[in-house]
């Protein structure tokens, strides 16, 4: 096994983008970077398309099995409802955040709930087909 933050080496991932094929492209540009707050750091054009690079903060990958899938639905939304991807992003406040991402029209599944692993999370539904869980860290290192 690697070391937690051994930093890059070569052949190493230095960065992980998530593509998102988005059909109302203008729809999802508004969302994710003026509503949600991701701050667009490129932006390119292409014969009759577009597209925006947004930065996220720190990616991880998650990998659960279906089981796990299936118990973190139940404990955030009480049933099953995420595909195969779901993006988790942490916020410094979900019940704030959560207001505004529904205001700018996401769907919201479920509202903020404490998990057992100590983090406060919201399940909505954004733009692009993205299921989104917001969580809040509840206990916060010193």
């Amino acid at each position: 096994m690697g070391q937690p933050n051994a930093g890059p080496k070569n052949g190493a991932v230095l960065e992980m983008r998530i593509v998102v094929t988005a059909p109302d492209f203008d729809e999802a540009l508004t969302f994710y970077r003026d509503t949600l707050g991701l701050h667009e750091i490129g932006a390119f054009r292409s014969e009759g398309g577009r597209v925006s690079i947004l930065d996220a903060g720190r990616a991880t990958l998650e990998l659960a099995d279906p089981a796990h899938a299936a118990y973190v639905d139940e404990i955030e939304v009480g049933r099953r409802v995420a595909g195969h991807i779901r993006m988790a992003l942490q916020v410094a406040d979900v019940v704030t955040a959560s207001g505004r991402l529904v205001a700018g029209g996401a769907e919201l599944l479920a509202p903020p709930i404490e998990t057992p692993w100590r983090s406060l999370n919201a399940r909505l539904n954004g733009p692009a087909g993205l299921q989104l869980t917001l969580f809040e860290e509840l206990d916060r290192p010193d």
